[in-house]
């Protein structure tokens, strides 16, 4: 089975919404990637689809918006 990946860049928005994602979701089921710390994923995100961060990238492809923690642009400075 494909994971969802939980895109986030270390915000307080972020986290939180990482808290819940992991709450609601077998953790097995989610890799949780820091855009703000792990620079090099940036155009993976970019890739799947995201506009802004914090995001889920179903194992379909299909992007889920979290709340609004920043815009890809404000991540990439």
């Amino acid at each position: 089975m494909s994971k969802s990946v939980f895109y986030h860049a270390g915000c307080s928005v972020c986290v939180s919404a990482e808290q819940d994602i992991l709450n609601l979701m077998d953790s097995s089921t989610v890799e949780v990637v820091n855009i703000g710390e792990d620079r090099n994923r940036i155009a993976e995100a970019e890739n799947a689809g995201l506009k802004s961060v914090p995001a889920l990238v179903t194992p379909n492809g299909n992007v889920l918006h979290i709340n609004y923690g920043a815009s890809m642009a404000d991540v990439k400075g």
